[in-house]
Order: structure tokens, then sequence, then C-alpha cells
């Protein structure tokens, strides 16, 4: 196993190595030299190969390619991916018969007494009746079915899946999940929040532990394809830091990676500092050193905290019955010199969360925290941001469930004086904000190229006559190239990733053309012709 890092030679490109200006394409180097993962010379092709030759380095001839820093999803689920994905995909099947014919078939498919399992569920289809498992039950009569909503907020049980999970009435939980029931206490089959859905996600039989692996060395060779060179993993957990570790070991982990540990309400002190205790876990392409929390749920289900209420009169509770325990949890982790990401969807949970991170005090040379999605702002909200040191991590491309009639459930929730405060990327960066960007995959499909496409143009990309939502918040393709690559980079920290100079790391994302000057509708089905991981090439167009 190479744990140098890997040598490759490139000539024949167009660089973009945002180092002179954010963004700017340098000079007259069209090629560049990486030795033991990281680059050593930028120059003329012939510089470059004279070099290379002497090196007895690989030189590839990228013929008029552009090369740009590697890709960063700022927000990302692979691991929890692998498993949530094994299923089938419900996108798209909006009426609860489309979704009764899907799991009949792969009901008539799966051999008998297997646990049926869908992602990608919309709300959708149980606007009328709420989420009820019942529904679906005789699409597979006897069988456990478990379907996960695609924001990975809710979930829906059928009545065997329920049982053999032994979730019979409500429950109480240390944060806001909920087992929702009806009047008489049998349980709907809709698990709202992680805690109350992984009852009975952990009653489903799991894969054993080099299946496990291998569907997370192949779920990364599956980001790499669509030039995803690193990510932050927003959900980790000691199982992923093991795997991370065997996976470098064996020499096949293809990503740059930072693991954010996963936070629980109900974690103790003790618990807190054990994630502490072992914050230095690192290898040459994975870091620990991070968290992520959450402060509120999502607009669909009024779990989000508002500064008003939505039309349904909810999104006025914190995810946490103590505030103040939120408060301590923070300074602890922030005090042992990790990096804080917190989930905060509604416009109140931002503001509550800057108020927290604003008594924090500073910590020469360590970047500040993140806020993840911010999804709704107030213009109080943006204010507040701006010159608060944090780090807006958004996902612009989740505006692809809004209606342009605004019929949608976010839209109806949040109400028409509201539903244009949604995902102010612009606002965010005209106040002087660091902005990343990233998919919260598998939320919102994983592809860089997509999130830079809704970005840039608010609308759904191919379709030129698509509505555009908010045209005011659109970004330049500069800012959008920049907010997934050198934008993360400096915001976590790394003054050797985001830029093409000496001394940085070799992840590079080789496009057919320049992403930047690519139109906003073409950019998605833009060809990827190589990525590179630590010198190494992870993925190569056929």
């Amino acid at each position: 196993m190479d744990h140098h890092g890997g040598d490759l030679a490139l000539i024949g490109a167009h660089l973009r190595t945002q180092t002179a200006l954010d963004g700017a394409v340098d000079g007259p180097a069209t090629a560049l030299l990486i030795r033991a993962g990281r680059i050593e010379a930028l120059g003329s092709d012939a510089e470059i190969v004279e070099i290379a030759e002497s090196l007895g380095v690989e030189v590839r001839d990228v013929a008029g390619a552009t090369i740009t820093p590697g890709l960063f999803d700022s927000h990302t689920h692979p691991h929890w991916a692998a498993s949530v994905t094994a299923g089938i995909d419900l996108g798209g099947l909006e009426t609860v018969d489309a979704l009764r014919d899907a799991i009949a078939a792969e009901h008539a498919r799966l051999p008998e007494g297997a646990w049926l399992r869908g992602w990608n569920l919309e709300y959708e289809a149980f606007e009328h009746t709420g989420l009820r498992g019942d529904l679906l039950a005789d699409a597979a009569p006897g069988r456990p079915v478990v379907l996960i909503c695609y924001d990975l907020h809710t979930a829906l049980a059928t009545a065997p899946a329920l049982a053999a999970a032994g979730v019979t009435g409500a429950r109480a939980f240390d944060d806001a999940s909920e087992v929702v029931v009806d009047a008489d206490g049998t349980p709907t089959g809709e698990l709202r929040e992680p805690t109350a859905y992984n009852l009975v996600f952990d009653a489903v039989p799991q894969p054993d532990h080099d299946d496990e692996r291998d569907a997370l060395r192949d779920m990364f060779r599956r980001l790499a394809a669509v030039g995803l060179t690193g990510g932050a993993i927003m959900d980790g957990k000691d199982r992923t830091v093991d795997l991370l570790a065997e996976l470098e070991e064996r020499g096949e982990l293809d990503h740059r990676l930072t693991v954010h540990h996963w936070h629980a309400v109900g974690d103790t002190d003790a618990d807190v500092q054990r994630v502490i205790g072992a914050k230095d876990r690192a290898g040459r392409l994975w870091a620990t050193g991070a968290i992520k929390l959450f402060s509120d749920g999502v607009i669909d289900t009024g779990t989000a905290w508002l500064h008003v209420p939505d039309a349904c009169g909810d999104g006025r509770v914190p995810f946490w019955p103590s505030w103040e325990r939120y408060g301590e949890v923070v300074r602890a982790y922030h005090d042992a010199g990790m990096l804080i990401a917190t989930h905060a969807v509604g416009d109140y949970a931002v503001s509550r969360v800057l108020d927290v991170y604003a008594t924090l005090p500073e910590r020469p040379g360590l970047p500040f925290h993140t806020i993840e999605h911010l999804e709704v702002l107030s213009d109080a909200d943006v204010e507040q941001l701006r010159g608060s040191g944090v780090t807006a991590s958004m996902q612009p491309l989740h505006m692809q469930w809004r209606a342009p009639d605004n019929s949608d459930g976010w839209a109806t929730r949040l109400g028409a004086d509201r539903h244009d405060t949604g995902y102010r990327v612009r606002d965010v960066l005209d106040a002087g904000v660091t902005l990343a960007l990233g998919s919260d995959w598998p939320v919102a499909q994983y592809d860089p190229r997509l999130g830079m496409a809704w970005a840039r143009g608010r609308h759904t990309p191919g379709d030129p006559s698509a509505n555009v939502f908010e045209p005011s918040q659109r970004l330049t393709g500069e800012e959008a190239l920049l907010a997934y690559t050198l934008w993360p980079a400096r915001a976590r920290g790394h003054a050797d990733r985001g830029t093409l100079e000496p001394g940085a790391v070799g992840d590079l994302t080789v496009w057919a053309a320049d992403p930047v000057a690519a139109d906003v509708d073409a950019l998605p089905e833009l060809p990827i012709v190589l990525t590179v991981v630590d010198g190494r090439v992870v993925h190569a167009a056929e």
C-alpha cells in the first residue's frame, strides 16, 4: 500500500489555479506535475514534460481540458447513503397508488421474509391523509416495509416492520423525535427524526463487515465519477472512521474526507469526552476532529425552528429540550479545538445558533464553525451572519422540490410572505460570509455539476423555460466553483487545498470544458475527463 500519494503529470490543459485572484485563470501555464500526492510545479507543456521524463513520471495529455482544484462536497452522508440506497428509489412517485405499485413489484422480487426498504420518499402522496403505513401494507402482505423520506428526517413503516422492531406505541425521546400515534395510541407508521426511525432501521438485518466496507468503497468511486475528490461526512460514527482506516490501509480509499461525529441530544458528558478523546484520529486522506449537531428539523414536517409559526401553527420548538445544554456541549467541543457544524434550517434556529457561537472565546489559528442549510433567513439573520466568522454551508439544489406556483408543502407552510426568503446564497455572500456548497447526499443528488447549476440558475437545469426562483440570488459561474473548492478549504483552515500551486494537495477535477464559462443548462452534462485524488487517477472517462 502506497501511503505517500501518487506521481502524475498533466499537459495540454487550461488551468484554473484560483491563486492570484479567486477563480482566476493565470498566465501561460498549461501543465502541472504532482509528486508524492502534492503539486510540485506548474509550467508549459515542454517544461513539465522535461521534468516528468527525467523523473520517470507518467505524462497525460488532456488535450485542452480544463483543470480545477478538486471538488469538495461540504455536506454529505456517503456511509449512510451506501446503506439507505440499497432499497428502491421512490423519487418522483407522488401518489399512494404509484408507491403501492413500486412496493408490490419489489415485494414480488424479494425472497420470503426479507425486509423491503425504500428511500427518497416524497411527502406529496400523503398530503391529505398524513403519513400512514396502513395505506401501503397490502402491497407487500405480511412483509416488513420501511421507507425513508428524501430529507432523511422522517420514515414510514408498516405494521410488520413496527412489530419486528418492538414499536407498539409512543415513546419518550431525549430530543424532538416522535413515534406518531393515532388517538387510541396505535402507531400510524410515521417516525419523525432519526432517534425514532432508527428503532426500526436497527431491526433490519445488517450487511456483514466486508459487504459494508466494499459498499462504502464503491460509493466513493461513484462520487469520483462526477468529479468529487472529497467531502465532509456529516453523520460520522466510530464505525465510519474504522472503515475509512481499513479502506486506506487496503489502498482502496479514493476520497479526501473530514468526519463530523454525530452528537445526539441524549449524549452525556462522558460521551462528549470520549469523542474529544478520539478527535486526533486521522489517516493520510481522512481526519476526525469535527462535530455535527442539530438545532431543528425541516420545514415540510413543521419541525424547523422559525421566528414566526408556519401556516399549520408549527415551527416554534427546538430540537433540544434544553437550549442551555446545546450551548454547554458546543463550548466543550470548541474548547477542545474541534470544528462544529450545526444543522439549522429555520430562520430562528440560525439566529439562536449564531447567539451561541458568538459567546465562544477566540481560538487563534483554528477555523471558526459552520451552520448547515440556512434554508430560510430573515433580513435580520443575514445581518447577524455578517462579521460572525461563521461559514454558511448551503444546498441550493434542494430547491428542486419547489413548485413554480408555490403549491408545494415547503412554500405552503412558510406562507406567501416568506417563501422568497429561501436559499439566500447571494445575500449571504454579499454580507461577506464564507459560502460552501454541497448536496446532503442522499437527500439530493451528489453530482456537483447539478449543485453548481442550481446555484447559478435557480431553475431546473436543461429546461430554459423552467421557473427561476428568486433570480436576484443567482451566483456567477466563478462563485459556484469557488464554493465547491477554495472557500470550503479556507473555511476549514486548509491553506494547501482549493488551489493549483506548488505545495497544494494533488486533488484535481479535469473537465472537458471550462465549468465557469459553461452554459448553466449544459453544465450537468459537461463531461468529467479525470478525477485525481492525492496524485492518483481515481476516475477516467471511458
